[in-house]
């Protein structure tokens, strides 16, 4: 374990085995189309690529970033689209790929985004729900997993750009954050 984090949330393996379950419900869902699968960068690149990788659905790949953590530990109000697709989305079926649904605002504003875009339909798959933040009413189609109000890094997660390369989810000392 690294020495910045105090313990493992979840390990590498019991991520793995959820992503295979995701990427099934994906297939079932979407058996005989090509969705447009987006990452919301750069929080659920690692997901994304495990994701799509353990589909036998074919897909096409898009890219944003919307931000709302910025160098904090907790979302710091109005998510921002830092970056658009590279492509259009209407009339398609898109799968959002989420790191983590914590005060909900992020994914209020990314509904928005797509409705906005009059995709076909809207399935969002997130690696991490945190309830215990929530601000708004929403939740993902799925979720792989639920954690408690803690911070954690790993998998693709980080605090100021560090810790994305941890094979797992662990939880971050405060002693790091905390100055």
């Amino acid at each position: 374990m690294h020495r910045d984090c105090e313990s493992i949330v979840l390990r590498e393996e019991e991520i793995a085995a959820r992503v295979k379950e995701a990427a099934a419900w994906l297939d079932a869902r979407f058996f005989g189309t090509v969705p447009v699968a987006v990452c919301n960068l750069k929080g659920s690149v690692v997901f994304f690529c495990d994701l799509l990788r353990a589909m036998r659905t074919d897909t096409e790949m898009d890219f944003m970033a919307v931000s709302s953590y910025g160098d904090e530990t907790v979302a710091a109000g109005r998510p921002k689209i830092k970056k658009q697709l590279f492509s259009s989305v209407e009339g398609r079926d898109v799968i959002l790929v989420e790191d983590i649904v914590d005060t909900g605002r992020t994914l209020v504003t990314l509904r928005k985004f797509f409705e906005e875009r009059r995709v076909r339909s809207l399935t969002v798959v997130a690696l991490l729900d945190k309830p215990a933040r929530r601000k708004v009413n929403v939740s993902a189609d799925f979720t792989c997993f639920t954690v408690g109000d803690a911070f954690v890094v790993g998998y693709g997660l980080d605090y100021a750009e560090k810790y994305r390369d941890l094979p797992y989810l662990a939880v971050l000392k405060r002693s790091v954050y905390e100055h």
